[in-house]
């Protein structure tokens, strides 16, 4: 579930808001209400995104928080504010937010600042690693939409992916699923190859999850997986490649 972090200053308004993300079905941590309670909180909390009020008690203010949260974290930010004017605009502008509610707003323009705001943020970071090949460690984690919900689901966490219909469900451990709309192709880029394999047209598993196989079918930590005849030379080479990496801790 999708952890919001609020730095607001005036608790009428912290509480507000804690009541509508608890009615959109998000978590929450907060509220921080000055520039070193924020910083403390997204470093302890590690929320997936900022709902950051521009004026807060202290010399520093949201901007200053939002600065700090682009050259140290990395997260989206939306600005919450009761001012509009031009030069507020322009003091925001290069810190990059995500979106800016000027207050006071409704739970339904909140919902849709915070869906988009995560939708593109994804979107510009699969761009960043498709488009700058560094060295860095991948994300151990992918977004996944389900409803109007984005839930963050981490690889490790994954057994196996089924497809049903026009949905995928991922089936995780402790017997948790996630159903998506998407395809298991779709899926399966979007996953590290080196522990994903697409076993059969309708299943693509975590080979660390793998207990035992034959040719035919692979056993997982929740239940049987077939392997397609034209999917088994795949599963070898992940099978393989599994071998070499260094033990999981």
């Amino acid at each position: 579930m999708i952890k919001i972090g609020i730095v607001e200053d005036e608790m009428v308004i912290a509480r507000t808001i804690e009541m509508a993300l608890e009615e959109l079905g998000y978590r929450h941590c907060g509220p921080a209400s000055t520039y070193t309670e924020a910083i403390d909180l997204i470093e302890t909390h590690r929320p997936d995104l900022l709902l950051l009020d521009i004026n807060l008690a202290g010399k520093k203010n949201g901007i200053d928080v939002a600065r700090a949260v682009r050259s140290q974290f990395d997260m989206p930010i939306i600005y919450l504010t009761a001012l509009s004017d031009r030069d507020t605009l322009e003091h925001a502008k290069p810190t990059r937010p995500n979106g800016y509610l000027v207050k006071p707003f409704t739970t339904d323009e909140l919902f849709a600042n915070i869906e988009l705001a995560l939708s593109n943020f994804v979107d510009v970071q699969n761009k960043k690693h498709a488009q700058t090949p560094v060295a860095k460690p991948p994300l151990d984690h992918s977004f996944f939409k389900a409803g109007q919900v984005f839930h963050k689901v981490y690889h490790a966490d994954i057994v196996f992916i089924e497809s049903v219909g026009n949905y995928a469900v991922l089936h995780c451990v402790d017997g948790k699923t996630v159903r998506v709309r998407s395809s298991i192709k779709d899926l399966g880029t979007t996953l590290p190859s080196s522990t994903f394999c697409q076993v059969h047209r309708a299943f693509i598993i975590n080979i660390d999850r793998v207990r035992s196989f034959d040719m035919n079918e692979v056993v997982t930590e929740c239940g049987k997986v077939p392997i397609g005849k034209n999917h088994v030379q795949a599963f070898t080479k992940c099978v393989e490649r599994g071998r070499e990496r260094p033990p999981q801790l």
